[in-house]
């Protein structure tokens, strides 16, 4: 059974930081992608970052220039750093893992809330 515990969620500002992080445990087999997802009410979820095995990253054009995503593969970890948040960056953040057999994984999700 693979886990993934998201942290670092919460109220912030406009033009704030925060700092998500998710690790991941359990039979997860070799990683290959690692990522964010996010949805807020009434929207479908999207892609928001990742990161692959290979350090490979790619962004929602939203995003661009104020987030950056990392990972850590000896601690199964990826974190998303979040600057300059805007209230539309509100919503629930989801991660998401891809292992080698192109299984996926979801956590249950951290909730930001970005003030005006």
């Amino acid at each position: 059974q693979v886990q993934l515990v998201e942290s670092g969620g919460g109220l912030v500002q406009a033009g704030g930081s925060l700092r998500l992080s998710c690790a991941a445990s359990g039979s997860i087999f070799s990683i290959n992608t690692m990522g964010w997802y996010r949805q807020a009410p009434g929207k479908q979820r999207e892609l928001v970052a990742s990161i692959t095995s290979g350090g490979s990253t790619n962004y929602a054009d939203s995003v661009k220039g104020r987030f950056g995503v990392s990972r850590d593969n000896a601690k199964n970890t990826v974190y998303l750093q979040m600057n300059n948040l805007k209230p539309v960056d509100s919503a629930n953040y989801y991660c998401n893992i891809r292992n080698v057999r192109g299984e996926i994984y979801w956590g249950k999700g951290t909730l930001v809330t970005v003030s005006s």
